[in-house]
């Protein structure tokens, strides 16, 4: 792990950013106390530790319950055949054509019985040699129990925030304001998604940790590779009540409930070997995406934080 000293810092999309979205907007002042994070993301190894010394199992391996999956439906909705309520979750599916609809995402992500942190592309698939490569098909769950087993929580967006910007106080990216520099830096999508990745960083998906140089504070990953899980509940408003506050927010630990009751979401951070500058570009520090807290998918991990007076 590494020490990130406490400070304050300007949290949310850095003036001049093109590419930011609403819910990165406006931009607040912010003071973190000082935390101790890990280097890299949880890997395999890491996550296969803690499954040996507990026996648990992810939300993407459990049976599916349909009086538990029922209430998260419209009502009335017809229960499927039960060769389809097999656990499992979503895998990318490259696309054979441009798409000319970018916002549906439907038509890049599979639901494949029988993935999951394990089998990461399908029950074919396998992490053998894969050890230091992240853990995926993570919920929000998942990542609490692995944190209460090794006594560490999940960050704050500001804590996951103030760690990844590091010295690049005024810039979109870790390194900086250079795009073209992307490559050296970050595991992303090169070429025209999600139809061809040209994979000049290296990697067409997923990538081992520390692969990449380190950001300012010598954390790896920061942008890029998979998302990862932050503690905030996602609430697109939340920077707006921040800032109408006028004052330097000490700590803030994110919106006290879910935006959507109905669909429970928490903040992940960072960006995926899926980001593009034509689709989503999250591989900004001030980017952020709501992701359900009971859905993992082959581009979602997460890394842990310490308190400093642990």
């Amino acid at each position: 792990m590494v020490f990130i000293a406490g400070g304050n810092f300007t949290q949310g999309a850095v003036a001049g950013d093109q590419m930011a979205m609403a819910h990165e907007k406006p931009a607040h002042q912010v003071h973190v106390d000082g935390f101790f994070i890990d280097m890299h993301e949880v890997t395999n190894a890491q996550f296969s530790a803690f499954v040996d010394a507990t026996g648990y199992v992810t939300v993407a391996e459990r049976p599916i319950d349909w009086d538990v999956l029922k209430t998260q439906l419209p009502e009335g909705t017809p229960k499927p055949a039960d060769s389809l309520l097999q656990p499992g979750s979503l895998v990318f599916k490259q696309a054979s054509s441009t798409l000319p609809n970018l916002y549906d995402f439907s038509q890049w992500w599979q639901w494949k019985i029988g993935a999951d942190w394990k089998h990461p592309q399908g029950p074919e698939s396998s992490i053998e040699g894969k050890e230091d490569f992240p853990v995926v098909h993570i919920t929000f769950e998942d990542a609490q129990a692995y944190c209460d087993w090794a006594k560490r929580r999940l960050p704050t967006e500001a804590e996951w925030e103030f760690a990844a910007r590091g010295t690049a106080t005024a810039a979109p990216f870790f390194w900086g304001d250079q795009a073209d520099q992307l490559r050296q830096f970050a595991n992303t999508w090169e070429g025209q998604f999600p139809v061809n990745n040209l994979a000049e960083d290296g990697f067409e998906r997923v990538a081992p940790v520390m692969q990449y140089p380190s950001n300012s504070n010598g954390l790896h990953d920061m942008a890029g590779n998979v998302w990862e899980i932050t503690s905030d509940w996602y609430d697109p408003m939340y920077y707006q009540r921040l800032a109408d506050e006028k004052n330097q927010v000490k700590n803030p630990t994110g919106a006290l409930q879910p935006y959507n009751t109905y669909l429970q979401e928490k903040v992940i951070k960072g960006g995926s070997f899926l980001c593009s500058a034509s689709y989503c570009a999250s591989y900004r520090v001030s980017a952020r995406m709501a992701q359900a807290i009971d859905s993992g998918a082959e581009h979602i991990g997460f890394r842990t934080v310490l308190d400093y007076n642990h």
